[in-house]
């Protein structure tokens, strides 16, 4: 699909016009400067043509540290866009970095659209005029907040766009695997995807917090094409964040529902968390396949491994399914062992027990090791079924109800008879009833 790039200083609503294309509230969006520090694709449509609106950060000449890093991943959206839309404020006119923007647009040759946005009434519409001193061509007056001028503002994107291929082309079944790349701040998610990538896809920064919104990318690992988010770090609930946190924090939330599985990133360096461990109970919960990154290997002495190991089997121990690799994003130590266990996991993960195998081995089973006896009483089960995959769910219909115990029992002795490394698997008990 075609490319259109947004692009501005910061805080002249970029965001808001990108919500405003997509007609829902996609993009984190705050009152405040630089909220948007990566560039963010997003699918929009309009008239009937698809394209990709690329949100961006706000660029500024001469940055330095995470600004100028924002400002790069800004001009590497201009370099890749078919068209880019370049946001000024209409009650402010041109200003000193609009200008220098201009001067960094020219050097990049594409077509250009001049937008002036916040021209929320008539008489601010005509202040729009001022800025044709930018050489840009004409002005279009929007107010991206209030929806003025955004209709008319797409037509013209759409005439500015390539004349599209004579047949859109069918895009194969199922497509990349969707990898949710999760984890509380700093611990190195954008680096890794960076890593993976071979090139600066996301903006690191040493401050925690500097990921915001989801940053999807398409990569390359071990030979297949994976579709990798990289989310904002969680650092408290939801329900507790708020401000851009919050909808950091729901934004996250979606990229682990529509993932498929989630690397769940872990600091080797550092104790496991309290944080930690509630992201790690969100991926379980949306029933994804799960493997743990412990990341900064590098760091990592004798003396932490092993208490590292200690950790692990006393805070991990509901998880011990998980698949882990112990990497670097910083020097690239093991990475390349992630798309091996994202295929295992993901091989559990869809992973289907034929109904009768499932059933010989659960009556060995029962046989070896009966239900303890509660109350003169040993309820048993009469049968069992797989009833869906994705994550792989069982039923087991029994005389009563049973042990919690044994029914952890029974989860562990399946995931011994037939794998199911790296994915979470459910378990649900029906009781016969008896009637009167």
């Amino acid at each position: 699909m075609p490319v259109v790039a947004v692009v501005g200083r910061p805080n002249v609503g970029k965001s808001t016009l990108v919500n405003r294309f997509l007609g829902r509230r996609q993009a984190v969006v705050e009152d405040v400067p630089g909220v948007t520090r990566d560039r963010v694709a997003y699918d929009a449509e309009w008239a009937g043509r698809r394209f990709t609106v690329v949100d961006t950060g706000g660029w500024t000449p001469d940055a330095t540290d995470r600004a100028a890093a924002i400002a790069g991943q800004a001009e590497a959206a201009v370099a890749t866009a078919d068209v880019v839309l370049f946001v000024v404020e209409a009650t402010v006119g041109a200003t000193d970095l609009d200008e220098a923007a201009v001067r960094m647009l020219r050097r990049a040759a594409k077509p250009v659209l001049l937008i002036a946005n916040k021209a929320d009434n008539p008489a601010l519409e005509a202040e729009a005029s001022t800025l044709w001193s930018l050489g840009l061509g004409e002005p279009h007056p929007v107010s991206a907040l209030h929806g003025r001028g955004a209709g008319d503002l797409l037509d013209s994107v759409l005439a500015a766009l390539p004349v599209p291929a004579p047949a859109d082309r069918e895009e194969p079944p199922g497509g990349p695997r969707r990898v949710a790349l999760v984890g509380r701040p700093n611990v190195g998610k954008s680096s890794l995807l960076n890593r993976l990538a071979g090139q600066q896809r996301a903006v690191v920064d040493p401050v925690p917090g500097t990921t915001v919104d989801p940053v999807d990318s398409l990569v390359e690992i071990g030979g297949q094409t994976w579709r990798l988010v990289d989310t904002a770090g969680l650092r408290r609930r939801v329900g507790q964040a708020s401000g851009t946190e919050y909808y950091a924090s729901l934004r996250t939330a979606a990229a682990i529902d529509a993932a498929e599985v989630a690397i769940v990133l872990l600091d080797a360096s550092e104790p496991i968390s309290e944080q930690d461990q509630r992201i790690l109970s969100m991926v379980t919960e949306a029933g994804r396949a799960l493997v743990l990154a412990f990341n900064k290997w590098d760091l990592v002495d004798e003396d932490r491994r092993q208490q590292l190991a200690k950790e692990t089997d006393r805070e991990l121990r509901r998880i011990q399914w998980a698949l882990r690799v112990n990497v670097s994003a910083l020097t690239g130590r093991a990475v390349d062992r992630l798309a091996p266990a994202l295929r295992t996991a993901l091989a559990s993960w869809e992973r289907r027990i034929p109904t009768g195998t499932l059933n010989q081995w659960l009556t060995a089973l029962a046989r070896a090791t009966p239900h303890p006896v509660r109350q003169g009483r040993a309820p048993r089960v009469l049968f069992a079924t797989q009833a869906g995959t994705c994550p792989p769910r069982f039923v087991l219909f029994t005389t009563g109800r049973i042990d919690p115990a044994y029914q952890r029992f029974i989860e562990r002795r399946l995931r011994e008879e037939f794998g199911f490394e790296g994915s979470p698997i459910m378990i649900t008990v029906r009781p016969r009833i008896k009637r009167d």
